[in-house]
């Protein structure tokens, strides 16, 4: 796929999201296609499809997925749910079907939210021959006795798992990965707006210098399309050295960092700095098995360092998977405030320079280089000094000179001084 850039390039994040929001995505089929053509519009997608069938570590990949039509027609003959009007009101994954039935025969096929009476539920099924719409409990609770019409013109057959990347090479072949999920239908929150933010992110760094760690962003159905795409890319994950999961981010509530498995890998530590920092007020969150793809790159046979950054998290908020989960929910301030904070982290991942101890078995002996003057007695020593003595602790390879500032209190220049002083000893080496 190619990218038109001219009448794009000054889109704003909700002008985006309008364009994505009415596509029917699922797991598979057409909306996820078309999806990744929009996405195209922007950026030089490379799109992957993985057959029906295929065994990806536990799981298969389903059948294509595609519906063109899809109502219910009461009593009178007026149509009571439409496809057309929104793509909500048919469970994802029904099978085909057209018959007549009683209204308590179709009240079995029918799912509503009587806690939320005018709001239209998201349902999704599991391909095993079920069929399903959604509706208002005002609507549902309003039919009346008589037959009813129900019709579904959908298949389910053999084809792919399709899912989409860009990827912007580095100086080194570390990279930085960002995912965001494709396959929910019209919810804005979950996750269009994870997709614009991951979009604009990419659009913004391709037109920026080249630099250390390459940036790949994946444009993948939840679950078994991460769980195809690192079947795919073994050798490739074993490159991250951070990634985060993008979903949420267009609410009003500030920003939450779920971390990585563990918590103590870089993108924990720099993206829980960014996301309390003032500005921001946001919270992080320990890693917990479910929720988002970070998931599927955090499991076992791979711990892969890469967090999860959201608004409100999924589950918590009554608009999720719902109808409320419309454009009118997401803003533009809110998805610039989550790209700003991405950027921020990616930022900070990218240029804050980090060093090697090249002495790591104790601490090295400075007295006899001349470095260290006795500070036993002295009421403040040196910054200078004590700034030594963090970057010889610090120094592993993966804390950089933000994060010892931010644990030590000193400055970032005199920090930036002690290590060339000791660089320029040999006790350290920066870290390409």
């Amino acid at each position: 796929m190619t990218r038109e850039t001219d009448s794009t390039a000054s889109l704003t994040m909700m002008e985006m999201a309008r364009q994505l929001f009415p596509l029917n995505r699922s797991m598979t089929g057409e909306g996820l296609r078309t999806t990744l053509a929009v996405l195209a519009q922007w950026l030089p997608v490379q799109v992957t499809e993985v057959p029906s069938g295929t065994n990806v570590f536990d799981w298969v990949v389903p059948e294509e997925w595609n519906v063109v039509e899809a109502w219910i027609k009461g009593p009178d003959g007026g149509k009571i749910v439409d496809f057309d009007v929104s793509n909500l009101h048919i469970v994802t994954n029904s099978s085909p079907v057209h018959t007549t039935l009683s209204l308590a025969e179709l009240e079995t096929h029918l799912h509503s939210l009587p806690e939320q009476p005018e709001t239209v539920p998201y349902r999704r099924g599991n391909q095993d021959g079920t069929w399903g719409f959604c509706l208002s409990e005002s609507v549902r609770s309003g039919l009346v006795d008589g037959d009813y019409e129900a019709y579904i013109d959908a298949s389910i057959t053999s084809g792919s798992l399709t899912y989409g990347e860009v990827f912007i090479p580095g100086t080194t072949d570390d990279e930085i990965m960002i995912s965001a999920h494709i396959c929910h239908p019209s919810l804005a929150n979950d996750n269009v707006s994870g997709i614009v933010v991951a979009a604009s992110l990419a659009r913004r760094a391709l037109e920026s210098d080249r630099r250390r760690l390459g940036l790949r962003f994946i444009f993948a159905p939840a679950t078994i399309g991460s769980i195809a795409w690192l079947h795919g890319n073994r050798e490739t994950s074993e490159l991250m050295h951070a990634g985060l999961t993008l979903a949420c981010l267009g609410d009003g509530a500030a920003l939450t960092y779920k971390k990585s498995f563990g918590g103590s890998n870089r993108i924990d530590r720099v993206a829980s700095r960014v996301v309390e920092s003032p500005g921001n007020e946001g919270s992080t969150i320990d890693f917990f098995p479910f929720g988002y793809d970070e998931r599927q790159y955090n499991s076992p046979g791979f711990r892969l360092p890469v967090g999860s950054l959201m608004r409100s998290q999924h589950g918590t908020f009554p608009e999720y998977h719902t109808s409320d989960d419309d454009l009118s929910f997401i803003s533009e301030p809110q998805l610039q405030g989550a790209l700003v904070a991405v950027e921020t982290i990616i930022s900070q991942l990218q240029s804050d320079p980090m060093f090697r101890n090249l002495s790591p078995f104790g601490e090295p002996q400075l007295g006899k280089r001349g470095l260290y003057t006795s500070v036993q007695n002295a009421a403040q020593p040196e910054q200078v000094q004590y700034a030594l003595l963090w970057m010889l602790a610090y120094s592993d390879g993966v804390h950089g000179i933000a994060e010892i500032s931010n644990e030590s209190g000193i400055d970032a220049d005199t920090l930036l001084e002690a290590a060339t002083i000791l660089v320029g000893n040999g006790l350290l080496e920066p870290v390409e």
